[in-house]
């Protein structure tokens, strides 16, 4: 994850959003590590998890990145969230 060091505080959170696309995805990705393989969230656990790692209050924006670029998959009534693996869908998953 090259280039978001200027995005990331000494703590480890975001503290402003990048302009250029390529770093958007690359602070995504680092807010991605955040979660678990394996484990669904829910919508109210997500944000939470959102919150604590950015400084921008802005967790609908970093939800909607994550989803759109496939980061995280979510079950169509947003019930359950959970962390995007390559080879994993919702047919896999038994929905």
């Amino acid at each position: 994850m090259k280039g978001i060091e200027n995005f990331i505080d000494s703590a480890g959170k975001i503290k402003n959003w990048p302009s250029k696309k390529d770093l958007k995805l690359e602070v995504l990705k680092y807010l991605a590590d955040k979660f678990e393989y394996n484990r669904f969230y829910s919508e109210k656990e997500v944000n939470a998890i959102i919150d604590s790692y950015h400084l921008f209050n802005d967790y609908f924006l970093l939800r909607r990145g994550l989803i759109d670029n496939k980061l995280l998959s979510r079950t169509r009534d947003g019930a359950k969230y959970w962390r995007t693996e390559n080879d994993t869908n919702e047919e896999k998953l038994g929905f």
